[in-house]
């Protein structure tokens, strides 16, 4: 079984893994970090779309989330988010914690999510 790379970042990671079908999100985080809470979570999920699109894969086929906040105080905020972005019978498993971010990061994400290929 092959595994591909794309999206290599700063020499540190690469965006996705994909093997045996499954791909494998690299962190996400917000492009603009002047956002608030709900802007950096709609963020990723934009950056996600595109992402999985590229691997001809969709939000449905999300497997599992990983969350990781400034502070969980954030939660409520983010999860009006994530209930509308994910329909009702996809809901991936997932997991939130704190974490220490980066300076002005709010939320980063990681991901499983089936291959549409």
């Amino acid at each position: 079984m092959s595994i591909t790379r794309t999206g290599p970042y700063e020499g540190i990671l690469h965006e996705v893994v994909e093997h045996a079908g499954v791909l494998y999100f690299g962190g996400l985080v917000s492009e603009d970090l002047s956002l608030d809470i709900a802007g950096q979570t709609a963020d990723l999920f934009r950056q996600a779309d595109l992402l999985l699109a590229a691997h001809g894969s969709d939000k449905s086929r999300i497997l599992s989330v990983q969350i990781f906040l400034a502070d969980l105080s954030l939660r409520p905020a983010m999860n009006e988010v994530w209930k509308g972005y994910f329909a009702p019978g996809h809901l991936p498993a997932r997991a939130a914690v704190q974490a220490g971010l980066g300076e002005r990061v709010l939320i980063e994400m990681t991901m499983t999510a089936a291959a549409g290929r």
